[in-house]
């Protein structure tokens, strides 16, 4: 083989390397979707509530871990249990599935604002979850009492 070829030889190589290993890791990553994010408008600057939907279209199941906003300094995963609101570290996304967080269930709270959001806003957050990285969402600032609809489903139609 002349240097030449031997050159040619290893570019091919490295190319094919680099595509099997961007391949390779971009496949294994959850790719997180919202749906639906939105923020009642807060009554004051020391709470919020942000409500979506978090699909995961993956066979790899993740987790929420956290959120982060300019709107506040302390945002936490608040999950409902028994009509009693508590801090969790985390929630769960199963794979092929969602994590619904809705009013009166599990939601991201924001805890003493910097300002206070009109309807018509936007408030961006940035989701973290364990294995796909970080999702940026805009959330929609809508009326006090707006409550999105939940699309229909039929997977549980028998129950």
């Amino acid at each position: 083989m002349n240097a030449r070829t031997t050159r040619i030889l290893a570019a091919a190589l490295s190319l094919t390397a680099a595509l099997a290993i961007s391949g390779c890791s971009a496949d294994s990553e959850p790719k997180m979707t919202v749906s639906g994010a939105f923020m009642p408008q807060p009554v004051n600057d020391k709470m919020a509530g942000a409500f979506m939907v978090i699909s995961n279209p993956t066979e790899t199941p993740d987790k929420l871990t956290g959120a982060t906003s300019p709107l506040s300094d302390d945002l936490q995963i608040h999950e409902t249990k028994d009509q009693k609101m508590q801090q969790v570290q985390s929630m769960d996304v199963p794979a092929d599935g969602e994590l619904r967080l809705e009013r009166g269930g599990n939601h991201i709270m924001f805890m003493g604002l910097k300002s206070t959001p009109k309807v018509g806003d936007k408030v961006t957050v940035e989701l973290r979850f364990e294995k796909a990285g970080s999702v940026k969402v805009e959330l929609d600032v809508k009326d006090r009492t707006y409550n999105a609809q939940a699309p229909t489903s039929t997977a549980h139609s028998g129950h």
